[in-house]
C-alpha cells in the first residue's frame, strides 16, 4: 500500500464520525444520482468501492433487494463500521476494510459482480487508471460501472476554496481541480480513462447540485466533515478564524431570498460496461 493511500485512509478514519453529519444534503443526492444512472435491478450483485458511511451502499441494497447482495469496501475502519451499523437491518450487505486499488479480500474472480459503483473516490488513488482496470475486471461480461467525480463549482465556492491555496504544499491538490490537464478536469478525460481501463459504451451524465447552508458556520462544519479537513490542517491555528471570516464574507454574497447560502457543484458520473465478448 502506497504512502498516499495510507494517508488518505488515516484522514477519512479520523473524520468518519463527522462525515456527512452537518445536515447539508450533499453526499446523499450524489449517491441517488449515481445509483439511478446505473439502472440497478433486483437480484444483482453490486460492489461499492470507497463506501464511506454507506450513502451509495444503502441505496444499492434496497435496489437489488433480498435476492441481491452488496459488498461495501473502504480503507477507513471507522467508515466501514458506520456502514455496518447503518445496514444492520438489511441482511444483504457485507462491509469490509479493503484498499480501493484491490477491493476484494480474498480476491474475487473476474466476473464476480453485475455492477460496481464508486462515488468521489477515484481521484484519491495513486494510480486511478490501474484501479479502474481492476474494477472493470471484477464485472461479469456486460456488467456496469459508474464512477462519480467533480465537475465545475460556481464562482463563490471556487473563491472560498481558493482561500486555502496559500497554505497548501504543492502536492496537495483539491480533487475538483487536481491536475488541471489530467483526466478529472473534463468529461473527455474521464471517458478516456474509463475506455483505457477496458470499459465500453462509455458515457457521461451530469447533475448540477444546489447545496444549501443555513449559515457560514454550517459550511464550516460541512467542510470539516469532508476531505477538506486536511486543508484546514495546513492553516496555522492562529489564522483559521481569519480564513473562516473571509469565507463567511464570500458566502454572504450567495444568500437566496430565504437567507440560506446556496452554492452549486457540478457532479460528473462516468458510466461504462465490461465488454460482453
Amino acid at each position: 500500500m502506497s504512502e498516499q493511500t495510507q494517508q488518505v485512509g488515516a484522514l477519512f478514519d479520523r473524520l468518519a464520525d463527522d462525515y456527512d453529519q452537518s445536515g447539508v444534503a450533499f453526499f446523499e443526492p450524489i449517491a441517488e444520482q449515481l445509483v439511478a444512472a446505473l439502472d440497478v435491478r433486483p437480484g444483482e450483485r453490486a460492489l461499492d468501492v470507497g463506501c464511506g458511511r454507506g450513502a451509495v451502499t444503502l441505496l444499492l441494497a434496497r435496489a437489488v433487494g433480498t435476492d441481491g447482495s452488496v459488498t461495501a469496501v473502504d480503507l477507513a475502519p471507522a467508515m466501514v463500521e458506520h456502514t455496518r451499523v447503518a445496514a444492520a437491518g438489511l441482511g444483504n450487505v457485507r462491509a469490509a476494510v479493503m484498499d480501493a486499488t484491490a477491493p476484494t479480500d480474498p480476491p474475487a474472480a473476474e466476473g464476480s459482480f453485475d455492477l460496481l459503483a464508486s462515488s468521489l473516490v477515484l481521484f484519491f488513488l495513486p494510480d486511478p487508471g490501474a484501479a479502474l482496470a481492476g474494477w472493470v475486471r471484477l464485472l461479469r461480461p456486460g456488467g456496469r460501472i459508474g464512477v462519480t467525480t467533480f465537475g465545475d463549482q460556481d464562482d463563490t465556492w471556487r473563491a472560498v476554496d481558493a482561500l486555502f491555496e496559500p497554505y497548501l504544499p504543492p502536492h496537495l491538490l483539491d480533487p475538483r481541480t487536481r491536475g488541471r490537464g489530467g483526466p478529472f478536469t473534463s468529461d473527455a478525460g474521464m471517458e478516456e480513462l474509463m475506455r483505457s481501463a477496458g470499459a465500453s459504451e462509455v458515457r457521461t451524465v451530469h447533475e448540477r447540485l444546489p447545496v444549501r447552508f443555513a449559515d457560514a458556520e454550517q459550511w464550516r462544519r460541512f467542510s470539516m466533515g469532508t476531505g477538506q479537513r486536511a486543508m484546514w490542517g495546513f492553516v496555522p491555528e492562529a489564522e483559521r478564524e481569519v480564513v473562516f471570516a473571509r469565507a463567511a464574507d464570500l458566502l454572504a454574497g450567495a444568500r437566496d431570498g430565504s437567507g440560506a447560502i446556496v452554492l452549486h457543484q457540478d457532479v460528473r458520473h462516468t458510466l461504462g460496461r465490461r465488454p460482453a465478448g
